[in-house]
Protein backbone atom coordinates (compact mmCIF):
# COMPACT_ATOMS: atom_id res chain seq x y z
CA UNK A 1 0.00 0.00 0.00
CA UNK A 2 2.77 2.47 0.77
CA UNK A 3 3.14 2.49 -2.76
CA UNK A 4 0.24 3.01 -4.09
CA UNK A 5 0.51 6.62 -1.76
CA UNK A 6 3.80 6.82 -3.25
CA UNK A 7 2.54 7.12 -6.87
CA UNK A 8 -0.07 8.74 -6.06
CA UNK A 9 2.73 11.69 -4.97
CA UNK A 10 4.60 10.62 -8.01
CA UNK A 11 2.05 11.14 -10.74
CA UNK A 12 0.43 14.30 -9.30
CA UNK A 13 -2.78 12.21 -8.48
CA UNK A 14 -2.88 13.29 -5.62
CA UNK A 15 -1.17 17.34 -5.19
CA UNK A 16 -0.01 18.83 -1.91
CA UNK A 17 -0.22 22.59 -2.05
CA UNK A 18 2.42 24.48 0.17
CA UNK A 19 1.27 25.35 3.87
CA UNK A 20 0.60 29.23 2.96
CA UNK A 21 -0.46 28.69 -0.74
CA UNK A 22 -3.45 26.39 -0.69
CA UNK A 23 -5.29 25.41 -4.09
CA UNK A 24 -8.47 26.90 -5.28
CA UNK A 25 -11.24 24.36 -6.03
CA UNK A 26 -14.24 25.39 -8.66
CA UNK A 27 -16.57 26.01 -6.46
CA UNK A 28 -15.12 29.11 -4.90
CA UNK A 29 -13.72 27.48 -1.68
CA UNK A 30 -9.60 26.36 -1.45
CA UNK A 31 -8.43 23.68 0.39
CA UNK A 32 -4.59 22.17 0.92
CA UNK A 33 -4.74 19.33 -2.09
CA UNK A 34 -6.33 18.09 -5.59
CA UNK A 35 -6.95 14.91 -6.16
CA UNK A 36 -6.70 13.26 -9.77
CA UNK A 37 -6.74 9.88 -9.18
CA UNK A 38 -7.07 8.44 -12.99
CA UNK A 39 -3.38 10.36 -13.70
CA UNK A 40 -2.11 6.57 -11.93
CA UNK A 41 -2.46 5.87 -15.53
CA UNK A 42 1.55 6.74 -15.39
CA UNK A 43 1.86 10.35 -15.31
CA UNK A 44 -0.46 13.59 -15.66
CA UNK A 45 0.71 14.46 -19.38
CA UNK A 46 -0.36 10.12 -20.35
CA UNK A 47 -3.33 10.53 -18.91
CA UNK A 48 -4.56 13.64 -20.44
CA UNK A 49 -3.57 12.81 -23.88
CA UNK A 50 -5.67 9.34 -22.85
CA UNK A 51 -8.60 11.80 -21.79
CA UNK A 52 -8.08 13.09 -25.46
CA UNK A 53 -8.49 10.13 -26.73
CA UNK A 54 -11.52 8.82 -25.41
CA UNK A 55 -13.20 12.38 -26.29
CA UNK A 56 -12.36 11.43 -29.99
CA UNK A 57 -13.14 8.00 -29.90
CA UNK A 58 -16.35 7.76 -27.81
CA UNK A 59 -19.04 9.08 -29.90
CA UNK A 60 -18.85 5.33 -31.71
CA UNK A 61 -20.22 3.34 -28.79
CA UNK A 62 -19.51 -0.34 -30.34
CA UNK A 63 -15.65 0.06 -30.67
CA UNK A 64 -14.77 2.80 -28.08
CA UNK A 65 -14.90 0.00 -25.13
CA UNK A 66 -12.51 -2.24 -27.35
CA UNK A 67 -10.37 0.79 -28.19
CA UNK A 68 -9.94 2.09 -24.91
CA UNK A 69 -8.78 -1.58 -23.27
CA UNK A 70 -6.18 -2.08 -26.16
CA UNK A 71 -4.81 1.52 -24.83
CA UNK A 72 -5.14 0.22 -21.21
CA UNK A 73 -3.25 -3.44 -21.80
CA UNK A 74 -0.51 -1.58 -24.35
CA UNK A 75 -0.05 1.22 -21.21
CA UNK A 76 -0.30 -1.75 -18.50
CA UNK A 77 2.51 -3.60 -20.33
CA UNK A 78 4.51 -0.15 -20.53
CA UNK A 79 3.83 1.45 -17.18
CA UNK A 80 5.18 0.08 -13.99
CA UNK A 81 3.15 2.26 -12.03
CA UNK A 82 0.46 1.43 -14.06
CA UNK A 83 1.12 -2.48 -14.12
CA UNK A 84 1.30 -2.07 -9.81
CA UNK A 85 -2.00 -0.25 -9.59
CA UNK A 86 -3.85 -2.68 -11.61
CA UNK A 87 -2.86 -5.46 -10.40
CA UNK A 88 -3.01 -4.58 -6.91
CA UNK A 89 -7.11 -3.41 -7.70
CA UNK A 90 -7.51 -7.07 -9.02
CA UNK A 91 -5.53 -8.49 -5.86
CA UNK A 92 -8.13 -6.67 -4.27
CA UNK A 93 -10.90 -7.50 -5.88
CA UNK A 94 -9.80 -11.52 -5.51
CA UNK A 95 -9.11 -11.08 -1.59
CA UNK A 96 -12.28 -9.23 -0.87
CA UNK A 97 -14.94 -10.36 -2.83
CA UNK A 98 -16.59 -13.68 -4.63
CA UNK A 99 -15.24 -13.60 -7.87
CA UNK A 100 -17.28 -16.55 -8.94
CA UNK A 101 -20.56 -14.18 -7.67
CA UNK A 102 -19.58 -11.27 -10.10
CA UNK A 103 -21.55 -11.68 -13.81
CA UNK A 104 -20.59 -8.37 -14.91
CA UNK A 105 -18.14 -5.20 -14.38
CA UNK A 106 -18.84 -1.89 -15.03
CA UNK A 107 -17.65 1.28 -15.74
CA UNK A 108 -18.20 5.01 -16.10
CA UNK A 109 -17.47 7.99 -18.83
CA UNK A 110 -15.34 8.61 -18.68
CA UNK A 111 -12.50 8.03 -16.23
CA UNK A 112 -13.57 4.87 -14.61
CA UNK A 113 -12.58 3.58 -18.03
CA UNK A 114 -8.95 4.37 -17.13
CA UNK A 115 -9.01 1.07 -14.93
CA UNK A 116 -12.33 -0.80 -15.47
CA UNK A 117 -12.34 -2.11 -18.77
CA UNK A 118 -8.76 -3.64 -18.01
CA UNK A 119 -9.69 -5.36 -14.41
CA UNK A 120 -12.90 -6.59 -16.13
CA UNK A 121 -10.13 -8.45 -18.78
CA UNK A 122 -8.35 -9.90 -16.04
CA UNK A 123 -11.01 -10.97 -14.04
CA UNK A 124 -12.80 -12.95 -16.96
CA UNK A 125 -15.46 -11.18 -17.14
CA UNK A 126 -18.12 -9.52 -19.55
CA UNK A 127 -18.20 -5.48 -19.40
CA UNK A 128 -20.44 -2.98 -19.06
CA UNK A 129 -19.50 0.30 -20.21
CA UNK A 130 -21.87 3.47 -19.26
CA UNK A 131 -22.35 6.37 -20.65
CA UNK A 132 -23.43 10.02 -19.42
CA UNK A 133 -26.55 9.64 -21.34
CA UNK A 134 -27.12 6.47 -19.67
CA UNK A 135 -26.52 4.31 -22.29
CA UNK A 136 -24.82 0.78 -21.95
CA UNK A 137 -23.33 -1.52 -24.28
CA UNK A 138 -21.85 -4.80 -23.34
CA UNK A 139 -18.80 -6.33 -23.85
CA UNK A 140 -17.67 -9.99 -23.85
CA UNK A 141 -15.15 -11.09 -21.70
CA UNK A 142 -12.42 -11.19 -24.10
CA UNK A 143 -13.86 -7.44 -25.45
CA UNK A 144 -13.93 -9.39 -28.89
CA UNK A 145 -17.74 -8.46 -29.71
CA UNK A 146 -19.56 -5.60 -27.72
CA UNK A 147 -23.50 -5.28 -28.29
CA UNK A 148 -26.36 -3.17 -27.10
CA UNK A 149 -28.41 -5.03 -24.35
CA UNK A 150 -31.44 -4.18 -23.23
CA UNK A 151 -31.90 -7.00 -20.88
CA UNK A 152 -29.20 -8.36 -18.03
CA UNK A 153 -32.16 -9.54 -15.41
CA UNK A 154 -30.86 -10.72 -11.91
CA UNK A 155 -27.41 -10.05 -13.08
CA UNK A 156 -24.69 -8.91 -10.14
CA UNK A 157 -22.43 -6.69 -11.01
CA UNK A 158 -19.31 -4.84 -9.60
CA UNK A 159 -18.58 -1.16 -10.63
CA UNK A 160 -14.77 -0.22 -10.40
CA UNK A 161 -14.44 3.86 -9.93
CA UNK A 162 -11.38 5.74 -9.99
CA UNK A 163 -12.74 8.48 -7.07
CA UNK A 164 -15.38 8.39 -4.78
CA UNK A 165 -16.39 12.01 -2.86
CA UNK A 166 -19.73 11.70 -2.41
CA UNK A 167 -21.35 9.13 -4.66
CA UNK A 168 -22.97 11.94 -7.06
CA UNK A 169 -22.10 9.94 -10.18
CA UNK A 170 -23.08 6.56 -8.60
CA UNK A 171 -26.76 7.81 -7.46
CA UNK A 172 -27.31 10.49 -10.94
CA UNK A 173 -26.28 7.96 -13.28
CA UNK A 174 -24.54 4.69 -12.51
CA UNK A 175 -26.57 2.99 -10.59
CA UNK A 176 -29.84 4.11 -12.59
CA UNK A 177 -28.46 2.76 -15.95
CA UNK A 178 -27.34 -0.40 -14.70
CA UNK A 179 -30.82 -1.01 -12.96
CA UNK A 180 -32.52 0.12 -16.22
CA UNK A 181 -31.09 -3.02 -17.67
CA UNK A 182 -32.76 -5.10 -15.04
CA UNK A 183 -29.46 -6.05 -13.24
CA UNK A 184 -28.02 -4.75 -9.83
CA UNK A 185 -24.78 -3.09 -8.61
CA UNK A 186 -23.91 -5.14 -5.90
CA UNK A 187 -19.87 -4.16 -5.20
CA UNK A 188 -18.04 -0.73 -5.47
CA UNK A 189 -14.54 -0.87 -6.13
CA UNK A 190 -12.62 2.45 -5.75
CA UNK A 191 -8.92 3.28 -6.22
CA UNK A 192 -9.17 6.45 -3.86
CA UNK A 193 -11.68 7.53 -1.08
CA UNK A 194 -12.09 11.14 -0.75
CA UNK A 195 -13.54 9.98 2.56
CA UNK A 196 -16.64 12.39 1.97
CA UNK A 197 -19.20 10.05 2.75
CA UNK A 198 -19.20 8.08 -0.53
CA UNK A 199 -18.89 4.79 0.66
CA UNK A 200 -21.34 5.04 3.66
CA UNK A 201 -23.85 6.51 1.03
CA UNK A 202 -23.63 3.57 -1.45
CA UNK A 203 -23.47 1.05 2.15
CA UNK A 204 -26.59 2.91 2.89
CA UNK A 205 -27.61 1.58 -0.54
CA UNK A 206 -26.85 -1.55 -0.41
CA UNK A 207 -23.71 -1.86 -1.87
CA UNK A 208 -20.73 -3.26 -0.44
CA UNK A 209 -18.14 -0.42 -1.27
CA UNK A 210 -14.60 -0.56 -0.84
CA UNK A 211 -11.36 1.57 -2.08
CA UNK A 212 -7.58 0.70 -1.89
CA UNK A 213 -6.51 4.31 -0.93
CA UNK A 214 -8.33 6.60 1.67
CA UNK A 215 -8.05 10.32 1.41
CA UNK A 216 -6.99 10.33 5.65
CA UNK A 217 -4.98 10.54 8.27
CA UNK A 218 -3.24 7.13 8.11
CA UNK A 219 -2.49 8.46 4.50
CA UNK A 220 -0.94 11.79 5.63
CA UNK A 221 1.26 9.98 8.23
CA UNK A 222 2.40 7.62 5.57
CA UNK A 223 3.60 10.46 3.10
CA UNK A 224 5.61 12.01 6.18
CA UNK A 225 7.01 8.80 6.54
CA UNK A 226 8.34 8.41 3.51
CA UNK A 227 9.53 11.93 2.85
CA UNK A 228 6.99 13.24 0.96
CA UNK A 229 5.41 15.54 2.45
CA UNK A 230 6.37 18.29 5.11
CA UNK A 231 5.61 18.33 9.11
CA UNK A 232 3.58 21.53 7.86
CA UNK A 233 2.29 19.64 5.30
CA UNK A 234 0.76 16.76 7.21
CA UNK A 235 -0.80 19.08 10.12
CA UNK A 236 -2.51 21.33 7.68
CA UNK A 237 -3.86 18.02 5.85
CA UNK A 238 -4.68 16.58 9.19
CA UNK A 239 -6.53 19.88 10.39
CA UNK A 240 -8.22 20.11 6.52
CA UNK A 241 -9.57 16.40 7.26
CA UNK A 242 -11.05 16.90 10.58
CA UNK A 243 -12.71 20.84 9.97
CA UNK A 244 -12.49 21.60 5.87
CA UNK A 245 -14.20 24.94 6.53
CA UNK A 246 -13.29 25.75 9.46
CA UNK A 247 -9.53 25.01 8.84
CA UNK A 248 -9.99 27.02 5.80
CA UNK A 249 -11.73 30.06 7.14
CA UNK A 250 -9.08 30.16 10.07
CA UNK A 251 -6.26 30.36 7.26
CA UNK A 252 -8.03 33.43 5.95
CA UNK A 253 -8.84 35.16 8.61
CA UNK A 254 -4.79 34.65 9.53
CA UNK A 255 -3.65 35.31 5.49
CA UNK A 256 -5.91 38.70 4.79
CA UNK A 257 -3.36 39.30 1.66
CA UNK A 258 -4.91 35.88 -0.19
CA UNK A 259 -7.86 37.11 -1.06
CA UNK A 260 -6.92 40.73 -2.10
CA UNK A 261 -3.89 38.58 -4.18
CA UNK A 262 -6.16 36.05 -5.57
CA UNK A 263 -8.66 39.01 -7.22
CA UNK A 264 -5.42 40.13 -9.15
CA UNK A 265 -4.19 36.61 -10.28
CA UNK A 266 -4.88 35.04 -13.16
CA UNK A 267 -8.70 35.02 -15.12
CA UNK A 268 -9.27 31.55 -13.53
CA UNK A 269 -8.42 32.83 -9.93
CA UNK A 270 -10.37 35.51 -10.03
CA UNK A 271 -13.18 34.11 -10.88
CA UNK A 272 -13.40 31.14 -7.86
CA UNK A 273 -12.13 33.94 -5.39
CA UNK A 274 -15.35 36.04 -6.47
CA UNK A 275 -17.73 33.16 -6.25
CA UNK A 276 -15.72 32.76 -2.52
CA UNK A 277 -16.92 36.43 -1.78
CA UNK A 278 -19.74 37.10 -3.43
CA UNK A 279 -21.51 33.62 -1.77
CA UNK A 280 -19.80 34.51 1.56
CA UNK A 281 -18.68 30.75 1.73
CA UNK A 282 -16.68 31.37 4.59
CA UNK A 283 -18.51 33.27 6.63
CA UNK A 284 -16.21 36.79 6.45
CA UNK A 285 -18.59 39.55 4.81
Amino acid sequence: MSNLISYLFKTNAFKVSEDDKPFWYTSGKIGPYFVNSHFLYGSEEEAVKFLKFIDEEKENKLEISKKILDKCLEQYNSNSIYKEVIDEMVTFVKEHLNVDEIDYVSGGERRDWFFANIVAYLLHKPFITIFKDLTCVVSTADFKETTEVKSLNGKKVLHVADLITVASSYVRAWIPAVQSLGAEIVWSVVVVDRMQGGNDRLKDLGIDAYSLVQIAPSMFQKALELGIITEKQCEMLNKFHKDPDGTMREFLINHPDFLENALHADEKTVVRARLCIEGNLYGLN
